[in-house]
């Protein structure tokens, strides 16, 4: 709250340079370098094609990064894009991204983060070996389609209620879960070329191959292979979404001035090289074709099962479900705060500003978060028909559902950089974006084609997500802009107060 009172609440800048990394880093890396490489090898049968794929959303989310870091340090305040879309464009722009974000953008990243988990699960009880070490029939379904969405949801309370009584991931244990998810990526990549060493006898079908990569490129370009290579970037651009989450705890973060920066770049990097290293391992082992097959079991889980037999399944489903479980718990920490921020800001019911007064949490922002997520994986139960083979997953709904949001609202978000360029040209910048204009106007050009493809490729996503969008807008004008909306402004533009811990 705004409130300046000796004994309100305040933030506090806790958080050092290598705890910002790993918030980077540990967002980014959730379900969809697991799951994602199925789509692309859908859309994109080609490897090179799907290289471009991996590459290109690499180094969009490195010049978003450029550019969003600029900004960022301009404005280190808790609640990232809805400040910076507020500040530059207005009360509604900031509203319609929170707006988007809680209905669109988190609510669906957590339905599909618990997704990959209760599937993971699923695949570890399912393995044959395991099952049989418990004394259990080898062969037993262990979960229906059903009692997976009953499971996701059960994930997404649980956690809900955790964070509502208080719980965080400290410093060591929030480096420690992206430790482990960088081994589980380093190990998958240099897995291929130390499998000889050790693949068991027991180990299912060849190992790797340079003949996998084949087909390398389409003969010929058509429609289909330009809106295709679009559907793929757009998963892949789910793969390296997270980028953005140190922005929202951009207030507790120590030395912003540098460390904002830092986050930003050093943590997109970071990511980048494990995508590639992952994608291209496994891409020799499983062929195109074979990797498009993988939509109820991630292609993780079936690459290591190539390689190392029922073993490395059950070992590369248990790193899914760390990963996934540790990107879900950080959602269900960061959006909120968007909630919180909308409540207190006059933009979304004043409840939702509301600290539990025992365990000084957004208690009521969680809990909506969490319902409306349950919700989401109720819904796209129904949508998904696990007996139709044209069917999609419950997965590619909920990131399809997000992404229109997301890749609408966050260009926007990387574009105020122009706005601030030209509003506030004397404004103290420690960090400039380099090669300025250059690297915003090439990724806001990119992602506004990637939104337009969603028309072509997706589009009930998409005209669903610009409808919703479209009553959002009709809330704001009948419910939320009334007389006080110039106070809630101007106590909007107040910075945060904030300590800097020793």
């Amino acid at each position: 709250m705004n409130d300046s009172t000796p004994s309100a609440p305040r933030l506090v800048r806790a958080l050092g340079p290598w705890m910002a990394v790993a918030i980077v880093v540990g967002t980014i890396i959730g379900s969809g370098v697991f799951k994602k490489p199925q789509q692309v090898a859908e859309m994109a049968p080609y490897f090179g094609l799907a290289a471009l794929a991996w590459i290109l959303g690499g180094v969009l989310a490195l010049l978003g990064s450029l550019a969003l870091a600029e900004v960022a340090v301009l404005y280190p305040h808790a609640g990232g894009n809805y400040v910076y879309l507020r500040e530059a464009y207005g009360r509604l722009a900031a509203f319609l991204w929170g707006w988007v974000e809680f209905w669109m953008i988190r609510g669906a990243s957590i339905a599909a983060l618990a997704t990959v988990f209760s599937e993971a699960l699923h695949d570890v009880l399912g393995n044959a070996r395991f099952r049989e070490t418990l004394g259990l029939s080898p062969t037993r379904h262990v979960l229906n389609h059903w009692e997976q969405r009953g499971l996701t949801v059960a994930v997404i309370l649980t956690l809900a209620l955790v964070n509502v009584r208080g719980v965080r991931w400290g410093g060591v244990l929030q480096l420690f879960i992206t430790l482990v998810k960088i081994g589980s990526l380093l190990a998958i990549a240099v897995l291929p070329f130390a499998a000889g060493w050790f693949v068991p006898s027991s180990a299912d079908g060849p190992g790797p191959s340079a003949a996998n990569l084949a087909p390398w490129w389409p003969a010929s370009w058509q429609m289909s292979t330009l809106t295709g290579f679009g559907t793929a970037l757009l998963g892949v651009m789910w793969a390296y979404h997270g980028w953005m989450n140190i922005a929202p705890v951009a207030g507790e973060v120590r030395n912003p001035d540098r460390n904002l920066p830092l986050a930003f770049l050093a943590g997109t990097g970071i990511v980048i090289f494990l995508y590639l290293g992952a994608n291209l391992a496994y891409s020799l082992v499983l062929p195109a074709g074979e990797m498009a097959q993988c939509k109820d079991t991630p292609v993780a889980t079936v690459f290591s099962e190539r390689l190392l037999g029922p073993i490395g399944a059950a070992l590369a489903s248990g790193a899914v479900m760390c990963s996934a479980f540790g990107a879900l718990n950080g959602n269900l920490l960061v959006g909120p705060r968007v909630l919180y921020a909308m409540g207190d800001d006059r933009l979304a019911p004043r409840r939702l500003a509301a600290i539990h007064p025992r365990f000084h949490t957004p208690a009521v922002a969680i809990i909506v978060l969490a319902v409306w997520a349950a919700l989401l994986v109720l819904a796209a139960g129904f949508h998904a028909d696990p007996n139709r083979a044209d069917s999609q997953s419950v997965f590619d709904i909920l990131t399809g559902f997000a992404m229109f949001g997301a890749t609408t609202f966050e260009t926007l978000a990387v574009a105020t950089i122009f706005v601030f360029r030209r509003t506030q040209p004397e404004a103290e910048r420690p960090y400039r974006c380099r090669a300025y204009p250059w690297v915003p106007a090439v990724y806001v050009a990119i992602l506004a084609l990637v939104v337009v493809n969603q028309f072509w490729s997706q589009p009930t996503e998409a005209l669903f997500g610009l409808a919703f969008i479209g009553l959002g807008a009709l809330v704001y004008f009948a419910v939320f802009r009334g007389p006080a909306e110039s106070q809630a402004a101007t106590e909007a533009t107040e910075a945060e107060p904030t300590a800097d811990v020793p």
